[in-house]
């Protein structure tokens, strides 16, 4: 008999709200979190917007004044969600727990501490140079404070896939699962790139929008015929998962059901998708025969989207290259439209739109759509959410790398 994973509880930090209610309520209402970047001086910048994190106060996630002055901020918000998603979950944790693991991924992992030490350095010297240097910018630092936090002596590990990193470890927890390694995962994503660097970088590249620093709300616009790039964004999306199994038996609130999961490779470029969706689409596929259910079976996407106009029109070639003609029945929509791109973090906080879109029979909507492209024809839930009965739900997150991962959800019976 097949070993079923299903979602117990969740968290959010992020531009839209740093809980998981307060996130819902502006997600489903269509509400940007984008707006002036505020945490360095953008004046030089091409891009001077962003989705931000605001009026974070780590102790009221448990973490103390001298953790919050010693780690970095993407480590913060790992740990800030994850403790609201542990809360949520119910769990009741021992000081050795052996059969608990965790798996948060990253895109960058500690941005803001090589950028901060490497200034100390070369204007004050090597002997300035922080002891807690390497252990806070290492990707891994984050699961491995929360393993360290709750004591969680299961597989502890990060995963490193750009934009598909938060829904890789997603999928890896859920295999760790069914493997018997673990009872329990404490997974999704975390990412705090919002620094002079990243911003210089992804502007040299043309990924980023340059094109509405006035109106920031107005930037991220997926599908949309004017889109002009992504906006950058941060935060954190944890969610628990653990076996049927072992939720029925501690009598846990069961959100979702992960039944599905595909992964794959464009093999095509390091930025670029492949021009056809062909990577995207086996990614898709695989999800499918994984979950066994038909592209018929799918009540909601929620799409990577990301306001590139390369993402938009190859991601949506691939829905149809698997979909067919079902696939201009079949809503859709971004959250980054809202959110800006969390980069290694989309996957674990889209995976908590899906999961409280079963829950909510509410999807959300791509706002700022306002010009149609021919390309990109299919409904996009554009500007207002819809009610909705999703049974099914799929995630799609596509990385630099050519890294591609599909997660499939439903609802719980």
């Amino acid at each position: 008999m097949k070993k079923r994973v299903v979602i117990t509880g969740m968290g959010v930090i992020s531009p839209c709200g740093n809980n998981t209610e307060t996130f819902w309520q502006n997600i489903s209402n269509g509400r940007s979190g984008i707006k002036k970047v505020t945490k360095f001086d953008a004046s030089d910048f091409a891009c001077k917007i962003g989705g931000e994190v605001n009026n974070l106060n780590p102790e009221e996630y448990g973490i103390s004044k001298k953790e919050a002055k010693r780690i970095d901020l993407f480590s913060q918000y790992a740990l800030a969600a994850a403790s609201l998603a542990i809360k949520d979950s119910g769990l009741k944790l021992k000081d050795n727990n052996e059969d608990i693991g965790v798996i948060i991924g990253t895109g960058v992992g500690g941005f803001n501490t090589i950028e901060e030490q490497e200034n100390i350095l070369f204007q004050k010297g090597a002997k300035r140079v922080s002891p807690f240097t390497i252990p806070n910018l290492m990707p891994n630092a984050a699961s491995g404070e929360v393993s360290i936090k709750y004591g969680i002596m299961g597989p502890s590990l990060s995963i490193s896939s750009a934009c598909a990193s938060g829904l890789h470890s997603i999928i890896y927890s859920v295999m760790t699962i069914k493997s018997g390694i673990a009872k329990i995962m404490v997974t999704g994503g975390s990412e705090a790139a919002i620094s002079p660097l990243p911003y210089a970088a992804f502007s040299k590249m043309g990924a980023i929008t340059a094109e509405y620093n006035e109106s920031p709300e107005k930037a991220s616009r997926p599908f949309d015929a004017k889109r002009s790039g992504f906006v950058m964004s941060e935060g954190a999306g944890i969610i628990v998962i653990e076996s049927l199994e072992n939720a029925v038996k501690r009598n846990a609130g069961i959100y979702a059901e992960i039944i599905g999961y595909g992964m794959s490779s464009d093999a095509y470029h390091i930025t670029a998708p492949e021009k056809d969706g062909k990577g995207a689409s086996l990614a898709i596929s695989n999800a499918l025969k994984s979950a066994e259910v038909d592209a018929k079976d799918i009540d909601y996407i929620n799409a990577h989207g990301t306001s590139t106009p390369l993402n938009d029109l190859i991601e949506t070639r691939a829905i149809k290259n698997v979909f067919k003609d079902n696939a201009y029945n079949v809503p859709i929509s971004s959250s980054k439209s809202m959110l800006g791109h969390t980069l290694g973090a989309a996957g674990g906080i889209e995976t908590i739109v899906c999961a409280l879109a079963i829950k909510e029979r509410i999807v959300p909507p791509t706002i700022n759509y306002e010009n149609p492209d021919p390309e990109c024809d299919l409904d996009y839930v554009p500007n207002i959410a819809r009610k909705s009965n999703v049974n099914i739900a799929m995630n799609n997150n596509l990385g630099f790398g050519g890294h591609n991962a599909c997660l499939v959800l439903k609802k719980y019976e």
